[in-house]
């Protein structure tokens, strides 16, 4: 990310968007390998489910929506179950908004990873909020996946992923299926509510267009009698890229220095 007190844009083949810093957020997707994440994240584009598994080293992907006349940019950050570096991992948590941590309701050992990324998350998330002032909320939901499978396959109760979330009123908890599309949109209509975005981002409560629309699709006066019965609009960007490391690494010190304060700080070690 560059600074986002500036203006995000995203630049396609016809579409030059601006989105107003202030509605720009990263959504990370974090959870042990094979647990269903990057399955997850395409029921949420696409309303797809990919039979075929296809190991993820990061993928990142950029929606933007028009909201009543408001443009809003979610980025999505699918990253890696194997976590081979561990400062990309850190550096992911530090520039997250909002969090889903995954892990499969038939493989104990991915639950018990989840517990691991709660810790870490909070963690490195109160180190950043120490010195830059932010608010303590930190919209999260935990995930258990294929909810579809029988109940002789499940190795984590109900009750213990409840646990989990049970002191924090910005953490939720759900049993999923992105197979069978099972909660998947309810998930993410509790997620953005916690956030306090627009509940019209999930995914069944607006109106999925295309790309050659991007020229007028940010004007306040964006209609189209096919779309006329509708007041929110979302797109997918085929051309958005991760950020480099070190635009990461600036926006997080950008984030600490505006703060302005003279006496020497402490660091949110990146390692």
């Amino acid at each position: 990310f560059q600074d986002r007190a500036m203006m995000k844009t995203m630049s396609g083949a016809n579409c030059n968007l601006n989105v107003p810093a202030k509605n720009s957020y990263r959504m990370v997707v974090l959870g042990a390998s094979r647990v269903g994440k990057s399955s997850i994240v395409s029921r949420f584009l696409n309303g797809r489910f990919e039979d075929q598994y296809t190991p993820t080293i990061e993928d990142f992907h950029r929606k933007v929506y028009n909201i009543r006349g408001d443009m809003y940019q979610l980025d999505i950050l699918d990253t890696s179950g194997n976590h081979p570096f561990p400062a990309m991992r850190r550096l992911s948590i530090l520039t997250g908004d909002v969090f889903i941590l995954v892990f499969s309701l038939d493989n104990r050992e991915s639950f018990d990873e989840v517990k691991r990324l709660q810790k870490q998350i909070l963690e490195v998330k109160s180190c950043l909020k120490n010195k830059t002032k932010e608010s303590a909320d930190l919209p999260m939901v935990i995930c258990g996946n294929k909810n579809d499978h029988s109940e002789i396959f499940r190795k984590v109760r109900t009750d213990e992923g409840e646990n989990l979330v049970s002191s924090d009123e910005n953490c939720a908890y759900f049993e999923v299926s992105a197979k069978k599309n099972t909660n998947v949109d309810e998930m993410f209509y509790v997620l953005f509510s916690m956030a306090k975005l627009p509940h019209e981002m999930s995914p069944s409560l607006h109106r999925k267009i295309s790309i050659q629309y991007g020229d007028t699709f940010q004007q306040k006066s964006f209609r189209m009698r096919r779309f006329k019965d509708m007041d929110a609009y979302g797109m997918i960007s085929p051309f958005a890229r991760r950020p480099s490391v070190n635009s990461d690494l600036k926006y997080i010190k950008s984030k600490v220095l505006r703060e302005g304060q003279s006496r020497e700080r402490e660091k949110c070690t990146i390692q």
